[in-house]
């Protein structure tokens, strides 16, 4: 046997060991490649998820951006708008992704703060204007009574009738324009400006009608059972909301329809009910005056409209003050309803008839047995029917034949005052009575003459007792 050499032993050893550790370098390098791959998938993972969490935090910042602007600029704006009219809505989140989250909190409480600011500063400027208002009306109210004397006293200067009718115009206007001014300054705060005796109920909305223009449209109907008086503190503001129904009324119905009031009396007080046969108002309508009749809130100016229309906000204003209370309904005639309930305590007294008689120009209950002012008896509530309402015309001095001392009475009841016609007009047919020649100058200045002593004698006892202060008389 040929034995193989030493050094080829050598060779074949070393190269055995080479090929061994070449398989271990070749085993342990496609373990590192193994690993290489695997490091690179989760980098390569871990960079996708990072891409899409850039993506998605650019989405989220683009619709932040979004939301901010829509804020800055729809929503801001509309909440201007909604806080001076309730009825605009205030849209809301643009992305409702957002909704309950940190950005929907931080945005809502923009809304608020810009809200309390913006409610803040209407009511300081709001009140600064009232103030202006209230200090404008009170020199203005001044001026046009002193023009309202004045004229007064060329009234019975002159004794010319065109002269004098010329005057009552000028002195019917000056009271027109001292209604608005009135309303205004009482809408601003201010006190209604006059301080009146204990005034029969029948006189006061006899007297709030002749403050306006169509008063020959207004039928007054008294069904009042007692010769009811409102208490002196409180006949201006009920004679003011008085006028600014009628007001109401006269403005929102035809021209040649009537305005009737109805003077009821209850077991707590008395209203007074204005029917109109107008155009009449919607719910949304009734709703809001009524909001402002019950005067409960602080009212701004800007709440009034543009023009603004201060009558309903007056009538409130003086409820709140006063005590009385003012409703407003649809009418059964179509138009509306407006009844102001005065109640009895401490609102209401009965006077005395005979000690204090009731002016000619008030109308009598419409009690059976007892007949208007036209003469014709109605039984025990009735109503006249509604006539056309005739043509203004001058006022004349009422014959004193045409009444008589207040009849007797049983006992324990109030007197009662007693109408009768002229015995010419009993005895003389109504063709002779619609003939009679009408008068002549000198009569009608006379008479003319008359009517104004006596609104002088009138108005000098409504301010002989002394003006008191607006809180004085608030709190009485």
């Amino acid at each position: 046997m040929t034995s193989i050499p030493e050094a080829l032993l050598w060779c074949l050893s070393a190269g055995t060991a080479a090929a061994v550790v070449l398989a271990a370098l070749s085993i342990r390098a496609r373990g590192q490649r193994a690993d290489l791959r695997s490091r690179l998938s989760a980098a390569e993972e871990r960079n996708s998820a990072t891409l899409h969490s850039n993506t998605e935090l650019s989405a989220r910042l683009r619709a932040t951006e979004a939301e901010i602007r829509h804020l800055a600029g729809t929503r801001l704006p509309d909440l201007t708008l909604a806080l001076a009219h309730p009825h605009v809505p205030v849209p809301g989140l643009m992305d409702a992704r957002f909704a309950g989250t940190e950005t929907d909190q931080a945005l809502s409480a923009v809304l608020e703060q810009v809200s309390e600011a913006i409610t803040k500063e209407r009511a300081r400027v709001d009140a600064a204007a009232q103030s202006t208002l209230r200090g404008a009306t009170t020199t203005i109210q001044a001026l046009l009574y002193r023009l309202q004397t004045s004229l007064q006293e060329m009234q019975h200067r002159y004794d010319d009738p065109n002269v004098a009718q010329d005057l009552l115009n000028a002195d019917f206007l000056n009271e027109q324009a001292l209604r608005r001014i009135q309303a205004t300054g009482v809408v601003c705060g201010a006190w209604p400006g006059l301080t009146r005796e204990d005034s029969y109920l029948a006189e006061l909305v006899v007297g709030a009608t002749s403050r306006l223009r169509g008063y020959e449209r207004v039928q007054v109907s008294n069904q009042l059972r007692d010769p009811i008086a409102v208490v002196a503190r409180a006949v201006e503001p009920v004679a003011i909301v008085v006028t600014e129904l009628l007001a109401n009324a006269l403005h929102h119905s035809h021209r040649e329809l009537p305005v009737t009031i109805t003077l009821q009396q209850g077991n707590r007080g008395a209203s007074v009910i204005v029917d109109d046969y107008g155009v009449g108002m919607h719910d949304d309508e009734i709703k809001a005056a009524m909001e402002l009749l019950a005067g409960d809130d602080d009212l701004l100016l800007t709440q009034l409209g543009d023009p603004p229309r201060s009558g309903f906000a007056a009538a409130g204003q003086l409820v709140r003050q006063y005590g009385f209370g003012v409703h407003v309904e649809p009418s059964p005639y179509g138009g509306v309803r407006a009844v102001v309930y005065i109640p009895g305590d401490p609102l209401l007294t009965v006077l005395d008839e005979s000690a204090q008689p009731m002016s000619v120009m008030a109308p009598l209950p419409h009690r059976s047995g007892v007949p208007d002012r036209a003469g014709s008896a109605l039984p025990t509530g009735a109503t006249p029917p509604a006539a056309a309402p005739a043509a203004p015309s001058a006022p004349a001095a009422p014959s004193a034949a045409s009444y008589e001392a207040p009849a007797p009475q049983a006992e324990g009841e109030l007197p009662r005052r007693r109408r009768r016609q002229p015995v010419s007009e009993l005895d003389e047919s109504a063709e002779r009575t619609e003939s009679l020649p009408p008068r002549s100058p000198e009569e009608t200045g006379s008479r003319w003459a008359a009517l104004q002593r006596g609104t002088e004698t009138g108005r000098a006892a409504a301010q002989s007792e002394p003006p008191r202060s607006p809180e004085g008389n608030a709190q009485s």
